[in-house]
């Protein structure tokens, strides 16, 4: 019995330094799996091994309720920087804590990395949590998955704060039970194709909106420890037909004594250098990105919410960050060529892109990154960094700012629309207008109009949303865009859910909802996003009359869809547009109708094409365009006589 004993012991010790090699390198991307507290028997007894990667430490303990909070030494995995112990009788859900002596002798209690649980804030125990056994039922939408072209199909993601969507009468958050009831039959109501949630890892200062994370494999405690509902509700999203994907924050990390700072009493998964550790701008220390362990660390949580809860994919915060050493605020250390390029951050981001997509290209890996770098989506293969999208900062920033002009003085500022034509397939972009341009003073969407009366804010709001789905370019829009919310956005309190009971919004709620489903149904608004072909614009010159139009086009010859865009509140009669085909042209959507709280009780649906070539185009219609609108025509009966240029 001893020699048994004493060969499983070997085993295990022979397996941790395994691990801990593998780790060490940069390479084991599935950390999670031995790093922190796992259920395990050993010597015969039931009980959860403790592990930890304090390299610098004296010593390492762990306590918990299952002792009293007394202090147990682990033991040293050689010299791997890796502590480990076997605790018997040790129970799911307990709490612990590790505690780090430095060479000082100095202790800090630390929350474990690894945790799959944490206390509610401002508590601060790390909970032990088995991964539960859950009967997938999404084998068919993975296929699915995995068989489409994603450049092609529409995405129209929903972004949702989970704890402010809506809230029950006595105040408290929708669980993920509460979200699977109601969220996913309203997103399917409003034809979004995709929901983000904003971080749902473990984060104490609910301010931060998630964005600074303390437990990297951990859902926040205020969402609920159990893993079970929120693998429901991603279940259940997939049956409906709805992508889930999740906010994930690499760059940096909060700088809270019990979390991940100088957790080993060193620099451990920040820099070294404080110009580089510290993040001024927000507040948090920086993940030292070259240090192999830290990559180990990172790819582990990428993979861990992407594969164990079958997420379609996460958007990468904060990237510029990552790539660039001067993107703070204060003093900063050039790279070994004296230039501001983060040399380790732009090798992680292609190593975790590389690992992610080997393991499944078919998911979404998206990029929140704000500046003008080169080859954010090209491949790894051709010099880029390897993401399938990016955020289009750019086309969001002028956009808003357009639309946030008077009208009157659109004209002269009509480069904030035609520039963007110039970047457009530069990237694969998504189009976001997301939280961070509803807070801080910045006002809602609605607030951004230009406010003569209540009627023209929602004219130009209509205007606005419009543009962002005909444009090129896969959608995002923060929650509360779609029913017009007035106020800012707030992170404590619930959506202006009531503000539907008043004029204007609950039809530009329905708008929203049949704007998405056109864009669906329409091949043309999505299927060549990506391609120059495309696309052809006819008119982006007229700053006089401020208006635009383009063509959407399909794969199919034919299929296109003839956008028109007036963005003053002057009806333009006799309105010509170039078109591809000659025949005749339905209108298939317009703004201004009254079921969207315009104007146009009735509308002219058909227009014949002339011989008159327009803007490159070798026929032409004439149309009335609406004041402050945005118009859709598509061919009704027509000679397809050449093909798309």
């Amino acid at each position: 019995m001893k020699n048994e004993i004493k060969e499983a012991e070997h085993k295990i010790i022979q397996r941790l330094l395994d691990e801990m090699y593998y780790f060490n390198i940069g390479n084991h991307y599935e950390a999670f799996k031995f790093m922190g507290a796992k259920a395990s028997i050993e010597s015969n007894q039931v009980g959860y091994r403790f592990t930890v990667w304090a390299p610098n430490a004296k010593q390492v303990y762990v306590e918990g309720s299952f002792n009293d909070w007394q202090e147990v030494a682990l033991n040293k995995i050689a010299d791997t920087g890796g502590w480990s112990i076997f605790i018997p009788n040790v129970k799911e859900w307990a709490l612990y804590k590790f505690v780090i002596e430095d060479q000082h002798g100095v202790k800090k209690e630390k929350q474990d990395p690894f945790a799959f649980a944490g206390e509610v804030a401002p508590k601060n125990a790390s909970v032990i949590q088995n991964m539960p056994t859950f009967e997938w039922t999404d084998k068919q939408w993975l296929t699915k998955r995995k068989q489409t072209n994603v450049f092609a199909e529409p995405i129209n993601i929903y972004e949702l704060h989970m704890s402010s969507w809506r809230k029950h009468a006595d105040g408290t958050s929708y669980s993920f039970a509460d979200l699977e009831r109601e969220l996913i039959p309203y997103v399917l109501k409003m034809g979004y194709t995709h929901i983000e949630f904003m971080p749902l890892m473990d984060h104490p200062l609910e301010a931060s909106w998630g964005y600074q994370i303390s437990g990297y494999f951990s859902i926040a405690g205020r969402f609920g420890h159990d893993f079970g509902p929120l693998m429901s509700f991603v279940n259940a999203c997939h049956h409906a037909g709805i992508g889930v994907l999740v906010d994930w924050v690499p760059g940096h990390f909060i700088v809270n004594d019990d979390a991940l700072a100088n957790f080993d009493g060193t620099p451990t998964y920040e820099f070294q250098d404080p110009n580089r550790a510290v993040n001024n701008r927000w507040g948090t220390k920086n993940f030292d990105l070259g240090r192999k362990q830290v990559q180990s660390f990172l790819i582990s949580s990428a993979i861990f919410w992407l594969e164990s809860f079958h997420f379609d994919g996460i958007r990468v915060d904060a990237v510029s960050n990552m790539l660039y050493l001067d993107y703070d605020i204060g003093p900063w250390t050039p790279n070994k060529y004296g230039n501001n390029v983060n040399l380790e951050g732009v090798e992680f981001l292609r190593k975790l892109n590389n690992e992610i997509f080997l393991r499944d290209p078919s998911y979404l890996m998206i990029a929140e990154e704000s500046t003008a770098w080169d080859g954010v989506t090209k491949p790894t293969s051709l010099g880029g960094l390897g993401f399938n999208f990016k955020w289009n900062m750019g086309w969001m920033n002028d956009t808003l700012k357009f639309f946030g002009i008077d009208p009157i003085g659109r004209k002269h500022n009509y480069k904030l629309v035609n520039f963007t034509f110039m970047y457009m397939h530069d990237e694969n972009f998504i189009l976001p207008f997301s939280h961070d341009e509803v807070v801080h003073g910045k006002d809602s969407l609605l607030g951004k109009m230009p406010n003569p009366n209540r009627y023209e804010q929602f004219a130009n709001l209509r205007v606005l949303e419009g543009y962002h789905l005909l444009y090129p370019g896969k959608k995002l829009s923060f929650m509360g865009n779609e029913i017009g919310q007035f106020l800012e956005w707030r992170f404590y309190d619930q959506l202006e859910w009531d503000s539907l009971n008043r004029p204007y919004n609950s039809e530009f709620q329905h708008y929203i909802a049949t704007l998405n489903q056109l864009y669906k149904d329409k091949s043309a608004l999505h299927e060549l996003d990506t391609d120059k072909k495309g696309i052809d614009i006819v008119e982006a010159d007229d700053e006089i009359e401020t208006t635009l139009s383009f063509i959407r086009k399909g794969k199919k010859t034919g299929d296109v869809a003839v956008c028109a865009f007036n963005f003053t509140p002057v009806e333009r009669q006799k309105y010509r547009i170039g078109v591809p085909f000659s025949g005749s042209y339905k209108v298939i959507f317009n703004s201004e109708m009254k079921e969207f709280g315009g104007n146009w009780e009735t509308q002219t649906l058909i227009f014949e094409t002339v011989d008159v070539p327009h803007k490159y185009q070798p026929y032409s219609i004439e149309i009335t365009l609406p004041s402050l609108a945005a118009i859709v025509l598509e061919p009704d009966k027509v000679q397809v006589t050449k093909k798309h240029k």
